[in-house]
């Protein structure tokens, strides 16, 4: 990190900085969120397992779905995404069904002392592809939450390796991620809790690799102990804060013994705020609406607008201490410690590592703001806020309200219908200033919305309708109306499901592997060498379909050269087209409903072959 790191012009990639570097492969990894979309959660696997993702959106396109679908399996079991319980983002419109399959990584959460569960961490372990060697650990401290919002934020990535001794510097990352299963609102499965305990240990170890000009590291969390971490005493403090507050402005600029020197936030913040606050800080601005770069996290050029980036930079004598990570300027996040916190601190030489001219000044990121005018807004609409209050804590009471859905097979309506019932508490749930709650499944968009008010406030079944076995999930689009001003919010939650089909998951993937051509470009997918980005890349946008891989023609040499190298390697390529296999041929099917065959005749054959070689090295022969 030096002068320039925090210049709009470096940017930290989302889907490379989760990618394994060269020569190494994924291996386990646990995240927090505030909130995430199902989009981005998707695109998650595919950026550690298979490639880094640099165009989301063509990705995500349901006439390819291939990678979304491999890039799941491949991270099933290890992947944990911890996330604030009720805030997932929901549509109106049907969501992908591959949705459903992140039901086994993420984690709804809730912040033990009543606030928000706010931190953006990542950690993650990558192995060496030849096996010889240390692991790599990475860890990630974002600004940013796991959703496809296009808002200017902040990241630091660190890499290391496992040292023999912890590090006292550690203790908040691993204090952070070991008390994680224990915030879950539901019971959490037994993997996804020793991976992330496993996790936890490993970065307690870790020993990283500082940035540029940064001659020491701190980590702190608040919100989950006695201790609170805020900013020590220092000559002149700079904030960028999106959110904030009168009371955590204050503090921060009472830290300054000679200049709180500036403020970065937004208009409908500040408009909030008393002259006489502002008045602490020589210069107080925000984002110029003309600010406007190419994301480069996408291929199209779209513009970042908005900002979400949190940073304080604090001078004291020769040294700068630059800290970055999740907590705004506000009461939960500093003061109280209400809310689930994280931060990194760097400390280096103000002139190697830069001033807060040099951060956020007219040749960093302060050229990209303007002088706020106090004037420019009209002070936030007192019965707005109260109702977003509200619908606050509605959307709570409803993700940790203890309810459940039941899910009951209907012979008599083919052998892939399902009735779905949502069971709620026997004392029901109190909604408090809320008069409206529509609930549907997201694989079956509004369409299906049935109205839950009453019977969640009863404690009555509500039965959300027949579903295919494809589109069960536990995953429920939910819309809240408040009372007096009519405002709605519309969000998810994941709930505990009893009688689910243990033949729903591949159904799932028989929807998207339902014909020859898909099933080629999947096996293509399945037998590129692991840690070939560029190879995979190929495969999942089918690009050379059809010369080698026609396996009905009498060009199969390639396929079978891929299969003997898979089997040479022993490295779960094999393994993998035997779990696809097995899935395709164990779907419960309704017989009356006609479905081709993917499988080509030829491959089947083939495939005998190798699963009789296969079972042998299982089995020591």
């Amino acid at each position: 990190m030096n002068k320039a790191t925090l210049d709009p012009e470096t940017r930290l990639l989302y889907g490379e900085s989760l990618q394994a570097p060269m020569g190494y492969r994924f291996d386990a990894g646990v995240a927090t969120t505030f909130s995430l979309d199902f989009e981005t959660a998707l695109a998650v696997p595919v950026s550690l397992a298979l490639f880094a993702a640099r165009d989301r959106d063509e990705m995500l396109k349901q006439e390819n779905p291939i990678a979304l679908l491999e890039g799941a399996e491949r991270i099933s079991g290890r992947l944990a995404v911890f996330a604030e319980a009720g805030q997932i983002h929901a549509g109106y419109a049907l969501q992908s069904r591959l949705c459903s399959l992140l039901e086994k990584v993420i984690v709804e959460v809730q912040a033990p002392k009543k606030g928000s569960f706010h931190p953006k961490v990542w950690a993650l372990r990558f192995k060496p592809l030849d096996g010889d060697g240390d692991d790599l650990l990475r860890v990630l401290v974002l600004s940013r939450n796991l959703t496809r919002d296009r808002s200017w934020d902040i990241a630091v990535r660190l890499d290391g390796r496992r040292s023999r001794k912890p590090k006292a510097q550690n203790r908040p990352l691993y204090d952070l991620l070991s008390r994680l299963p224990a915030l879950a609102v539901g019971a959490i499965p037994h993997q996804q809790r020793e991976l992330t305990l496993q996790l936890a240990e490993d970065m307690r170890f870790a020993e990283w690799i500082l940035p540029d000009a940064c001659e020491q590291y701190e980590f702190a969390v608040n919100g989950l102990g006695a201790r609170l971490w805020q900013p020590t005493e220092c000559a002149r403090i700079g904030v960028v804060s999106p959110f904030c507050d009168e009371d955590a402005l204050k503090l921060l600029a009472s830290k300054a013994r000679q200049a709180a020197k500036l403020l970065i936030s937004r208009p409908d913040q500040l408009a909030a705020i008393p002259k006489d606050t502002l008045s602490a800080f020589d210069h107080v601005a925000v984002l110029d609406e003309m600010a406007e770069r190419e994301d480069g996290e996408e291929a199209l050029a779209t513009a970042l607008e908005g900002l979400h980036a949190k940073i304080i930079i604090a001078e004291q004598g020769w040294d700068t201490r630059l800290t970055l990570g999740s907590g705004n300027a506000t009461r939960p996040a500093l003061i109280t410690g209400t809310n689930v916190e994280f931060f990194v601190t760097f400390t280096g030489r103000t002139s190697k590592l830069g001033s807060i001219e040099a951060i956020l000044g007219e040749t960093g990121f302060g050229r990209l703001t303007r002088p706020y005018d106090p004037g420019e807004l009209a002070a936030p609409d007192e019965s707005k806020r109260a109702a977003e209050h509200v619908l606050l804590a509605a959307r709570r009471a409803i993700a940790r309200g203890g309810l459940s859905i039941r899910c009951v097979a209907c012979a008599s309506e083919g052998a892939e219908a399902w009735r779905l019932w949502l069971i709620p508490p026997l004392n029901g749930i109190a909604l408090s200033g809320i008069n409206g709650v529509r609930i549907w499944p997201i694989t079956r968009g509004e369409g299906h919305a049935v109205d839950a008010y009453k019977a969640l406030s009863a404690g009555q079944p509500v039965d959300l309708g027949l579903v295919p076995l494809v589109d069960i999930s536990r995953f429920l689009a939910i819309e809240i109306q408040e009372t007096k001003t009519k405002q709605t919010v519309l969000f998810s939650t994941g709930l505990p499901i009893e009688g689910l089909p243990e033949g729903r998951d591949a159904a799932i993937m028989r929807s998207v592997i339902n014909d020859r051509k898909t099933f080629l470009r999947y096996l293509r997918l399945l037998l590129t060498a692991l840690g070939d980005s560029f190879g995979a890349a190929i495969a999942a946008e089918g690009v050379g379909d059809g010369g080698g891989w026609g396996i009905a023609t009498s060009d199969d040499e390639p396929v079978l050269e891929e299969l003997i190298r898979a089997l040479c390697a022993k490295d779960g390529r094999l393994e993998s087209v035997d779990r696809l296999m097995r899935r395709l041929e164990d779907v419960d099917v309704d017989p009356d409903v006609e479905r081709p065959d993917p499988i080509p005749d030829a491959f089947r054959v083939l495939w005998q072959v190798f699963r009789k070689a296969l079972e042998g090295a299982r089995n020591g022969q």
